[in-house]
């Protein structure tokens, strides 16, 4: 996560990404977050849930960190194997995006 933020700076400051662009994943994590808490609470209630695809849809656009912070915190989605492999590779797809987006305006 560390490393995710250290990037995204590095990409700013190296005009490789526009300032909105650095913003975009803080803004997608905080929905991401409360769209994990939403789903958390539907299943303690018996409500409707969050179709897992509507969250991996949201991890991929660049809200997985507050994926991750919402697992951690919230113990949401985090025991189920499959959904954890889903999980990883939609912020290593994230990533791979993110590079490639960066390395084709150097």
């Amino acid at each position: 996560m560390i490393a995710y933020g250290l990037f995204l700076s590095w990409a700013f400051r190296t005009d490789r990404l526009p300032l909105q662009a650095v913003f975009v994943p803080l803004v997608l994590s905080a929905i991401t977050f409360v769209a994990y808490a939403l789903d958390k609470h539907a299943a303690q209630t018996g409500r409707w849930r969050t179709p897992e695809s509507t969250l991996h849809l949201l991890e991929l656009a660049g809200g997985w960190p507050g994926a991750w912070i919402a697992q951690q915190t919230l113990r949401h989605k985090s025991r189920k194997p499959g959904y954890r492999v889903a999980f990883w590779t939609m912020a290593v797809l994230h990533g791979i995006a993110l590079v490639a987006w960066c390395w084709t305006r150097s």
